[in-house]
């Protein structure tokens, strides 16, 4: 995958705000205070499905749309914000979406996805295996596979790092966390085309290791996922292409436990009164982890999310 230069980013942006507006970044005193450092939140959960995610659907569908007009249909394998983002885009073009999930998902992001329009369809113990009862139901059914990672999306997404690095200049660092790894590529195109010097630093939960092992290996290392409360984030089988972005171009990639997971979602609850899920949290907690080497300097984390079960996070506040 060949990251988007900056023209192609400003296509994608002007798209994306043409549908929904800017997601605020806001520096949070007493989130500043926590770390000792100036610390900026870019709030995800605030568009239109409350997560990042919708930015990569607009771009992908309206392309789509254009570029393949008999299609009429399309599949995709979720945990839950990638599937309310293609439901959301399909919607637009008037295309039927079908979103494969495993076994154990959300039960308010499947209700979220029924009601951008989704049929759901529950098979597979982990995401992998959704994927691959996905794929067998595109060639079933002759319907367009929507990938987790495409250059599209990924321009699409980057529109939340242009804003963030417009609006708040000379960041130190940036930490994003990694599912498929769509969000850290978009982060890196952003950054490079705006010949930025600002590090990004991605996140995965040691639930979920495979992201920092082919990081450390340089090459696709699979690893099984244990259940986490970073759903968004259960990776088993990195991307290539994103990995080859990832290798490039971030500095390097911090490992969360699920307590350090837990206690962000509870510091963003209370810093800042945002409601964040497991995957919206872990740039914060790989943050706190690393608060000594971010001492007094000015960075920033992406709340990628905040559709968390109400029964899951009344536990996480308790």
């Amino acid at each position: 995958m060949v990251l988007p230069n900056l023209k192609a980013l400003q296509a994608a942006a002007d798209l994306v705000h043409s549908v929904m507006p800017p997601t605020p970044q806001i520096r949070w005193p007493l989130l500043c205070a926590r770390l000792d450092a100036e610390v900026w939140v870019k709030h995800e959960n605030h568009s239109p499905v409350g997560a990042f995610k919708i930015r990569g659907g607009l771009v992908y569908f309206e392309e789509l749309a254009r570029r393949e007009p008999r299609v009429s249909g399309v599949v995709a394998a979720t945990r839950g914000n990638h599937g309310q983002s293609v439901a959301f885009g399909a919607a637009r073009v008037g295309m039927r979406a079908v979103i494969v999930v495993p076994h154990g998902n959300s039960i308010e992001k499947n209700a979220a996805m029924r009601a951008l329009g989704a049929e759901l369809i529950v098979d597979g113990n982990d995401f992998q295996e959704a994927f691959e009862h996905a794929t067998v139901m595109a060639e079933q059914e002759g319907l367009h596979t929507v990938p987790s990672v495409d250059e599209a999306l990924v321009r699409g997404v980057a529109s939340c790092a242009m804003e963030l690095f417009e609006a708040v200049p000379a960041l130190d660092a940036l930490y994003v966390p990694i599912g498929m790894g769509s969000g850290i590529c978009a982060a890196i195109a952003a950054r490079d085309a705006l010949g930025l010097s600002t590090e990004i630093i991605g996140v995965v939960a040691a639930s979920a290791p495979a992201y920092a092992l082919s990081f450390a290996a340089g090459r696709p290392i699979s690893a099984e996922v244990a259940p986490t409360i970073a759903d968004g984030m259960a990776c088993r089988i990195p991307d290539p292409s994103a990995l080859a972005a990832i290798l490039t171009g971030a500095a390097h990639i911090v490992t969360v436990n699920e307590s350090e997971i837990e206690s962000a979602m509870r510091h963003l609850f209370t810093d800042t009164h945002n409601v964040a899920e497991g995957a919206g949290a872990a740039a914060l907690a790989a943050l706190l982890q690393e608060r000594d080497r971010m001492r007094g300097r000015r960075v920033a984390v992406i709340q990628t999310g905040g559709n968390v079960d109400a029964e899951v996070f009344s536990r996480v506040l308790a």
